[in-house]
């Protein structure tokens, strides 16, 4: 790996060791953007990744210009076929369905495949009484689907609540950004909210606010930390310490580790 500058305070960090430390800025503890390949590999057990829908791709129901072109791009450069890869995993030993936002792939917009992915996962995980671990990073709604891509925000929200009529676990983990209609459905709906450091957090951007309002807003604001203070997540949490704290909220809601009594 290359080496990088931080994108917080500048530091230098050679490649090697930014990649040990998961991509976390040792000197400020900025959390960089990483992949889902790379979210995978630092979250679910070695080797117990299985891929839902993996071939399912976005069409062009509105005749977008350039739409189709920049997707078959995008496929190649990403690794996968749409924003969100979902399947089933371990986690520390514990079965759970996971789905990962990659804002590498148009910032992670919210499209039908999308929408249609985490759905698929929910109620995957619904059917089978697991707990469902979603990492959102997104933009919100993706305007190239028009209408379509709005209706994923009810759509989702739908399996949300059906995963939770069934008695079922459901765990949001929020990551750098996190914006718009993602924000506005099934990132916001989860049993517990988690994030990590310094992510934003919210629906319109603060400066469309601040036009809108005629007001100054927090330095802060639409921060991790600041949305936590105010009572919107339940727990911020560093990037290496992430997957044990899942795996011991899904063990106080009562679930049992793969192959455990």
């Amino acid at each position: 790996m290359n080496d990088t500058n931080c994108i917080n305070c500048q530091t230098p960090i050679p490649g090697q060791e930014f990649e040990r430390n998961l991509w976390v800025c040792d000197k400020c503890g900025c959390h960089s953007r990483i992949n889902w390949q790379q979210r995978l590999e630092i979250t679910a057990d070695k080797g117990s990744f299985t891929e839902f829908d993996s071939g399912m791709k976005s069409g062009n129901p509105i005749g977008f210009p350039g739409y189709e072109e920049k997707i078959s791009e995008l496929q190649k450069t990403c690794n996968t076929s749409e924003a969100v890869v979902t399947g089933r995993c371990t986690i520390k030993g514990y079965p759970v369905v996971m789905g990962i936002m990659d804002s590498r792939f148009m910032m992670a917009s919210m499209g039908s495949v999308v929408g249609e992915k985490i759905t698929r996962a929910l109620e995957y995980a619904t059917a089978n009484k697991l707990p469902a671990v979603v990492f959102s990073a997104s933009g919100g709604a993706r305007m190239q689907e028009g209408i379509i891509s709005l209706m994923q925000m009810a759509k989702t929200s739908g399996a949300v609540a059906r995963h939770n009529a069934a008695g079922q676990l459901y765990i949001s983990v929020i990551t750098d950004p996190t914006t718009g209609g993602v924000t506005a459905s099934f990132a916001t709906l989860g049993d517990v909210i988690l994030a990590e450091p310094g992510v934003i957090i919210g629906f319109a951007g603060k400066r469309v606010i601040q036009d809108t309002i005629g007001a100054v807003l927090p330095e802060r604001f639409q921060t991790a930390e600041f949305v936590y203070e105010h009572g919107f997540v339940d727990a911020i949490s560093g990037r290496r310490e992430m997957p044990g704290l899942i795996a011991k909220i899904i063990a106080l809601h009562g679930y049992r580790p793969q192959g455990g009594k």
